[in-house]
C-alpha cells in the first residue's frame, strides 16, 4: 500500500488513557520526516494543541470550526444549536481548512470543536457540517492527518471511514478499557474498515501477556509503559516529546509497525 496523499490515521479511545498523547507522538514523528502532518482534534475535550506544545495563549489565537456559528449558518443553511428546520446534508468545506489551522514545529492543528449531541439544544448543522469537513480532509487532503477522535466513531461517515488507513484504539489495562475496545472494533467493522489496532498505553512489567490474551480480537501494535515522566510533562505544560525520549522511542516502533502492517495489507 502506498500513501501518495499521506497517510491517514484516525486515534480512538476513552478519556484518559493516552489517546491524545499517542496522536501527538505520532504528528511529531511525522513532521520530523519531513512529512507535511495536519493534526486534527475532533474529540470535545480538545486537549491536543496543548499536547504538540501549543501554549495556552497561542491556541486562544485559534477558532474551532464548531464555533463559528456564521460559518455553520452561511455553509448549512440553519442556524447553529437550532431544531426542527433544514439545513443542508452536503454543505462546501475544500475551502475550510486553511482559515482555521495554527502551525507549530512542522505540524498544523485544526480544532474541529465538535460538540455532543446529548444534553440541551440540537447540533444537527454543526455535525452535519463537521462530517462533510472531516471526510474532505481525509479523502481530498494530500498532507499526511491524524485525527485525534472521541471515544466512539459517530463523525466518521461510511464513506470516510473507508478511507483511513487505519484505526488505532488506545486502551489501558483493565477490562472496562478492553470493552470499550472490542465496541470500537464492531462500529469500524460495521462502517466497513478491517484495519483496525491496537495500542496499549501504561502498561506495568508482568502486565504483558494478560493483555495479549485479553485483546486476542484484534491485532496489537505494541504497548507503551507507564511513566511518571508522562504526568509530569502534562503537570508542567511540557510535551512527551520533550520530557520522555524512551516514550517516543516505543512509539516510533509502534508506527513503523503498523507502516509494515499497511505495506501487506
Amino acid at each position: 500500500m502506498t500513501f501518495h496523499n499521506g497517510i491517514k490515521i484516525a486515534v480512538s479511545g476513552k478519556g484518559g488513557v493516552g489517546k491524545t498523547t499517542l496522536s501527538a507522538m505520532l504528528c511529531h514523528l511525522y513532521a520530523g520526516e519531513g512529512k507535511r502532518v495536519l493534526a486534527v482534534d475532533a474529540d470535545p475535550d480538545a486537549n491536543l494543541g496543548m499536547a504538540l506544545g501549543f501554549t495556552p495563549q497561542e491556541l486562544e489565537q485559534g477558532t474551532t470550526i464548531a464555533q463559528d456559528r456564521k460559518l455553520i449558518k452561511e455553509r448549512t443553511g440553519a442556524e447553529p444549536g437550532s431544531s426542527g428546520q433544514w439545513f443542508s446534508l452536503n454543505p462546501k468545506v475544500d475551502d475550510i481548512p486553511q482559515k482555521y489551522v495554527l502551525q507549530k514545529s512542522g505540524v498544523k492543528l485544526l480544532q474541529l470543536g465538535v460538540t455532543s449531541t446529548g444534553g440541551s439544544g440540537c447540533y444537527c448543522p454543526e455535525n452535519s457540517f463537521i462530517k462533510h469537513l472531516l471526510n474532505h480532509l481525509v479523502l481530498e487532503e494530500k498532507d499526511t492527518v491524524i485525527v485525534d477522535m472521541e471515544a466512539g466513531l459517530e463523525h466518521m461517515s461510511r464513506g470516510t471511514a473507508r478511507s483511513v488507513d487505519a484505526f488505532l484504539v488506545v486502551v489501558e489495562p483493565g477490562q472496562r478499557s478492553f470493552q470499550t475496545a472490542r465496541a470500537t472494533v464492531k462500529l469500524a467493522r460495521d462502517l466497513g474498515v478491517e484495519r483496525v489496532f491496537a495500542v496499549v498505553n501504561k502498561v506495568r512489567e508482568g502486565q504483558e501477556q494478560a493483555i495479549k490474551e485479553a485483546l486476542d480480537f484484534m491485532p496489537l501494535l505494541g504497548m507503551l509503559p507507564y511513566q511518571p515522566e508522562a504526568v509530569l510533562a502534562d503537570l508542567y505544560g511540557k510535551t512527551v516529546f520533550e520530557t520522555c525520549p524512551s516514550l517516543v522511542a516505543r512509539g516510533k516502533e509502534i508506527k513503523e509497525r503498523l507502516e509494515q502492517q499497511l505495506q501487506h495489507a
